[in-house]
């Protein structure tokens, strides 16, 4: 049997929200985790399962990536972009969110989010 050997401490990172660590550069941020940049196999993936998009509507939209969306059932969807959509969501637009791959859609764009 081997001694015991606790694990080093964790180091803390930059970033407040889930899947933000160690994302310093914002909008220039290259990561695909989910809330950055959108994987094209996420895009994809999202497109061929077409029955699983929401339509919603946006009730919120926080400057710190927090945006909150109502579903046509009444339900809300909360989720969470690094870049906060700044000028791509405002409140009262209609979109889509594919809960299966993380992606929201307005119109053409398509945005990775995290759901919180």
């Amino acid at each position: 049997m081997s001694p015991h050997n606790p694990h080093a401490a964790a180091e803390s990172r930059t970033g407040l929200a889930m899947g933000m660590r160690g994302c310093v550069e914002g909008e220039a941020c290259a990561s695909d985790r989910p809330g950055h940049g959108l994987h094209p196999m996420q895009d994809r993936l999202s497109r061929i399962a077409a029955s699983r998009w929401v339509d919603a509507v946006v009730s919120a939209a926080g400057a710190d990536g927090f945006v909150e969306l109502l579903d046509l059932d009444g339900d809300v969807h909360r989720v969470w972009h690094h870049g906060a959509l700044r000028g791509e969501i405002a409140v009262g637009d209609p979109v889509a969110l594919h809960p299966v791959y993380g992606v929201l859609a307005r119109g053409d764009e398509r945005f990775s989010v995290a759901a919180v």
